[in-house]
């Protein structure tokens, strides 16, 4: 088993989800008293959502690891650090404004990395279109939603 891989595969993943677990550790309160769009989700929806799509970016991960790189690679680890710190920013620090600042760049990065994958690795290009979708669809919900007394 080539180690560097597994880690690259695993570690990440699981870092952004342990940074963005604790920043989210007021979500349920602040999801609950927000003013939302009809088409928002219900907040039992993120948890498995991001449970699966964790497991993809970790599969993702492996896959690229010996065929792509260095760059791709830089992207995979910055796109992941975006992700980990959006739910501080908007559940912990609770600014809107940063918080799409954040996941714009979160975007941005997916983008990019969507983008240098498309020739060293294009399945695993594939693997990360339901992660780049969700992040399009979480940054359409962070514009729509407003605070209560908005």
């Amino acid at each position: 088993m080539d180690l560097r891989r597994t880690l690259f595969a695993v570690a990440p993943p699981i870092a952004a989800a342990a940074v963005g677990g604790l920043g989210s550790r007021d979500a349920p309160t602040t999801y609950a008293r927000l003013r939302k769009p009809a088409w928002a989700p219900p907040a039992s929806a993120f948890g498995p959502a991001w449970s699966a799509l964790y497991a993809t970016i970790g599969l993702a991960g492996w896959r690229m690891y010996p065929r792509v790189s260095t760059t791709s690679r830089r992207l995979h680890l910055a796109q992941l650090g975006m992700n980990a710190a959006w739910p501080g920013v908007f559940f912990g620090i609770r600014d809107k404004r940063a918080s799409l600042a954040v996941i714009a760049t979160l975007d941005a990065l997916v983008v990019a990395e969507l983008w240098s994958l498309r020739r060293s690795d294009p399945g695993s290009a594939a693997i990360l279109l339901p992660y780049a979708g969700w992040i399009s669809f979480a940054t359409a919900l962070n514009a729509a939603v407003g605070d209560p007394g908005d």
